[in-house]
């Protein structure tokens, strides 16, 4: 989405008599000469002036600053892992090593590992030292919670530059979801819950991009065939959800299922952006002409208005020049229906759906309109 300056800012410091807006951006391009986020930095300093001009509450100010510390120490840390596919982990830090659920943990995080997808968890013990222990430090991130009691993070990551510490658990669930490419539920307690519920609801409302959600447990275990079953009679029978935004999950009980469903994933969905007002999927391979007449017909419901286009990068996201390589499926989307979206892609997944023939691949993909 494009950034759009707030010229409320500006005319607060005016109504005021406070030039500040000139001396901020002249700072700004002594620190950062040409970069294209100026405006952002801007604003994030007007807004601070702001706050002190109203000099409100210092709980507030706290309660900022901490926030801000926390977010700029994370995205330091997190840059040299920048481009790695990430998984996040979730699961009980009570869970005993002699629980299956350990053991199954441990080899989610193993075969995480041999796919070359880092692990992320909450840094502790239980199911986070579990999959750290089978992904190993060179594959791990933990993002650890200040609490009250004493606890410590697990001994793959304790002391390691891959381990982040959090004040607020609003900053530490932010990056958890930010940086996965999918997300591995084992059981656990309220923060377990609290986290699946809130993945959930992030992508059902378009918060968030749609990415693989895998419930796991153990053979025979009824966790989460629980927790559907309640979903299923309460929330979708009384239509507080879609049926589809069950789509959205997927129950295993085995780390080869969950590792191979997130693979799956991947197979040719490549990742999702909005361009202005048409919603846009990358993918590595293009669409048979088949399966994009198979697209018009089936997802329709998916559309506001027009059809599915494949298209060519021509250069207009010329911001993101690295994807240029890859296919763009791009239609009017209507925002809503994620779980529909989730059937999308795993229909563009399937090989058989795929142009296999380079040539055909060229004649048939357009390039995108000026």
């Amino acid at each position: 989405m494009p950034y759009e300056p707030n010229d409320r800012l500006l005319q607060h410091f005016e109504e005021n008599g406070a030039d500040l807006t000139q001396q901020v951006e002249a700072q700004l391009q002594l620190i950062a000469p040409n970069s294209p986020n100026i405006p952002l930095y801007r604003d994030m300093i007007l807004t601070v002036l702001r706050m002190a001009q109203d000099d409100r509450n210092r709980w507030n100010a706290k309660i900022t600053l901490q926030a801000i510390r926390e977010l700029d120490n994370a995205f330091r840390v997190l840059e040299q892992f920048k481009g790695r596919r990430k998984v996040t982990v979730f699961g009980s830090a009570r869970t005993p090593v002699e629980s299956p659920l350990y053991a199954l943990a441990r080899e989610v995080g193993a075969l995480l590992a041999q796919s070359d997808l880092m692990v992320i968890t909450g840094g502790g013990g239980g199911i986070m030292a579990a999959a750290h222990e089978g992904a190993g430090l060179e594959h791990s991130l933990g993002f650890n919670i200040t609490l009250p009691f004493e606890q410590h993070a697990n001994p793959t990551i304790d002391g390691t530059d891959n381990l982040l510490s959090f004040h607020f658990f609003f900053t530490r669930k932010l990056f958890f979801v930010k940086e996965a490419d999918a997300l591995v539920l084992c059981p656990g307690g309220f923060g377990t819950l609290d986290e699946a519920l809130e993945v959930l609801t992030l992508i059902q409302t378009g918060k968030s991009p749609l990415v693989p959600v895998v419930l796991l447990d153990a053979p025979g275990g009824g966790f989460w065939q629980g927790a559907l079953d309640f979903i299923r009679s309460q929330l979708e029978a009384n239509r507080y959800i879609l049926p589809t935004d069950l789509k959205l999950v997927r129950l295993v009980h085995s780390a080869e299922e969950a590792v191979d469903e997130i693979n799956r994933f991947y197979a040719n969905f490549h990742s999702t952006r909005w361009l202005k007002r048409e919603f846009v999927v990358r993918m590595h391979h293009p669409l048979s002409d088949g399966a994009l007449a198979h697209l018009q017909s089936e997802f329709a419901s998916l559309r506001l208005s027009g059809e599915f286009q494949q298209l060519a990068y021509t250069g207009e996201e010329h911001d993101e020049p690295r994807f240029s390589h890859l296919t763009r499926l791009v239609f009017n989307f209507n925002g809503r229906d994620q779980g529909r979206l989730r059937e999308l892609v795993d229909y563009i997944n399937l090989p058989e759906n795929w142009a296999q023939a380079q040539g055909k691949a060229q004649h048939r993909v357009a390039p995108e309109p000026a």
